[in-house]
């Protein structure tokens, strides 16, 4: 009767499946629960970049080729995402307050947002 049972012990799991699993049992000591991210400079330091041909690109020149996509178009005032623009000016802006704020501008400080968005155009 005896070897019955530990032949029986032998089949069974040391733990059953719709039972939880408890956490001691899941991630012992010294484990981490959560996702490592590695840093860039771990990164560069684990890859040996130097085998790599210079024009492939990687994180040591991250150079590639245009993108497909269309850029953002970007509020001059406000930094924001800018659906409309102003015929008058060609500043964009995000919202009714900042057209407001567009329309106000005397022309010189129209200028100086336009050159820095290198858009810029002498406006009548």
């Amino acid at each position: 009767m005896e070897n019955e049972v530990l032949d029986a012990e032998l089949v069974l799991p040391n733990y059953l499946s719709f039972k939880r699993v408890q956490m001691y049992d899941k991630y012992p000591k010294g484990q981490s629960r959560g996702r490592h991210w590695k840093h860039l400079k771990q990164i560069i330091q684990a890859e040996n970049y130097q085998n790599y041909p210079p024009d492939e690109p990687n994180y040591v020149n991250i150079e590639s080729p245009p993108s497909m996509h269309p850029c953002k178009r970007i509020c001059d005032i406000t930094g924001y995402e800018a659906p409309y623009y102003d015929p008058k000016t060609n500043l964009r802006y995000a919202n009714t307050d900042v057209f407001k704020t567009i329309r106000s501008l005397p022309n010189d400080y129209v200028q100086r947002y336009l050159s820095m968005r290198n858009a810029a155009v002498v406006l009548k």
